[in-house]
């Protein structure tokens, strides 16, 4: 499986980014699927999960409310829509893939290569 994330940006406080993650390959329903971010300095964290039947999903408490994970089946497409971006958001998003719903990186087999959000004060 390959990901390819788009749709980061710069946005001020407050406003909205939608993230994509295209999955190329067979059985994208067949997978977890997690969002993460890794601001300078600091271990990648997990943002959003979406298990792998599609009912299931998971936020940090950071997000919580303002994020919403969710994939288009028909176009092998997961989306991250961030809304009321934090300065604190700021950092770069990867999607991953694997096979069960965690919030642990090393356990996704899958990445993207990251999307930068730099959300200004």
């Amino acid at each position: 499986v390959q990901l390819q994330a788009s749709g980061g940006g710069l946005v001020q406080a407050g406003g909205s980014l939608r993230l994509s993650c295209a999955a190329s390959g067979r059985n994208f329903n067949g997978y977890a699927w997690g969002w993460f971010r890794q601001a300078p300095g600091k271990e990648r964290e997990f943002v959003a999960g979406l298990g792998r039947l599609g009912g299931t999903t998971n936020y940090a408490d950071s997000v919580k409310g303002r994020f919403i994970i969710s994939r288009d089946n028909a176009k092998n497409t997961l989306f991250l829509q961030m809304n009321a971006l934090k300065p604190e958001d700021t950092a770069i998003y990867y999607c991953a893939a694997g096979t069960v719903l965690l919030t642990t990186p090393h356990r996704y087999k899958y990445w993207g290569q990251g999307t930068q959000v730099t959300v200004s004060s």
